[in-house]
């Protein structure tokens, strides 16, 4: 009886022949000059997105300190599939390295939900800072389990909310409210809270969704807003920094561990240089993209009060710091760094 394939397998099968039909004759330069690399890497989003120019920064910083031995290929837009496939692929080390999302990565790695505690991080400043913590670099190391090496963290911003008729000033705005989410379960845990009614999609489907009224509004970043052009199908911003949204860059262990110190080294400071650029970016674009945003007509306001999302707030942090103590030191830890000293869950 003949045994069915996965859809999955196959899917992975064919990703590593492209990329082995990508490389074409690096097999043979790599007998010929062993030092001598380039580093396949892949993301989900658009080349005008961060994302995408972090990626072209570390190419720059990498053939810089290597003196020319190491260069970059990149696969923005999901070229390479999604980010469970680039997993398969980093896995074995047919990809050398990639960004991947943290509502992705948190679909496989619980502690890393602690940067999705809503309302935790009021400027993307602060949540910046938070990377530089013992608590931001111990969610790092839950990833060498999945085959992976963390390099850090990405930001593209805080996350605001966009509606097609209305602005957000309490849960009551939300009520019965379609909302684009990622597909999370501590972000539908968060907008149930709320009351709205949380709908799971691919971003690629967002738009149309938006313009056919299938979804009242979304979650979403200032520079995705912009690149994607959603204000096109829905033009009512609210500003409420509600929750933050990194990605991970992140290496090939078995990649890694074939490098010598030296080189490792080499990428790991090109990995640093190009993550401090990015979110120094971040920063900037922050309000410049506020900016012209409403001068291709968005409507903006900002929440002035936040005590009715407080309960939705302390509900999802009670939550996941009684499920997992990395995340419950974490929030403990982005409190002190605000002068605020909140302790959950005490002795449980």
């Amino acid at each position: 009886m003949k045994k069915k394939i996965s859809k999955n397998l196959v899917q992975f099968i064919f990703l590593t022949i492209f990329l082995i039909l990508l490389t074409g004759c690096s097999i043979s330069s790599t007998a010929l000059n062993s030092n001598k690399k380039e580093f396949k890497i892949a993301h989900v989003t658009q080349e005008t997105h961060i994302w995408h120019q972090a990626s072209v920064k570390f190419g720059e910083e990498l053939e810089k300190l290597s003196e020319g031995r190491f260069t970059v290929n990149l696969y923005p837009s999901s070229q390479l599939g999604q980010e469970k496939d680039y997993m398969l692929l980093l896995e074995t080390g047919a990809l050398d390295a990639a960004i991947l999302t943290n509502g992705y990565m948190s679909t496989r790695e619980e502690s890393l939900n602690a940067w999705f505690l809503p309302f935790t991080f009021p400027t993307i400043e602060e949540a910046i800072a938070m990377t530089e913590t013992e608590e931001s670099q111990a969610l790092l190391e839950t990833l060498n389990k999945q085959g992976v090496k963390g390099l850090g963290f990405i930001f593209a911003g805080n996350r605001h909310i966009l509606l097609s008729d209305d602005f957000v000033h309490s849960p009551d705005d939300l009520d019965g409210k379609k909302v684009r989410i990622l597909g999370s379960p501590i972000m539908q845990m968060f907008w149930e809270h709320l009351g709205a009614g949380p709908t799971a999609m691919p971003l690629s489907e967002v738009y149309t969704a938006l313009q056919t009224g299938v979804i009242d509004g979304m979650d979403i970043d200032l520079d995705a807003l912009m690149t994607e052009k959603y204000y096109e199908t829905a033009d009512h911003l609210t500003i409420t920094n509600h929750m933050t949204f990194p990605a991970l860059f992140v290496i090939s262990k078995r990649v890694y561990n074939e490098l010598s110190k030296t080189d490792q080294a080499i990428v790991d400071e090109a990995a640093k240089r190009a993550i401090a650029w990015a979110n120094e970016e971040t920063i900037k674009r922050e309000t410049e993209t506020l900016k012209k945003l409403k001068d291709v007509g968005v409507n903006v306001t900002e929440i002035e009060d936040f005590s009715p999302f407080l309960d939705a707030k302390e509900h999802v942090i009670n939550t996941y710091t009684k499920k997992n103590e990395l995340i419950k030191r974490f929030v403990e830890k982005a409190n002190q760094l605000r002068g605020e000293k909140v302790e959950y869950n005490k002795g449980t």
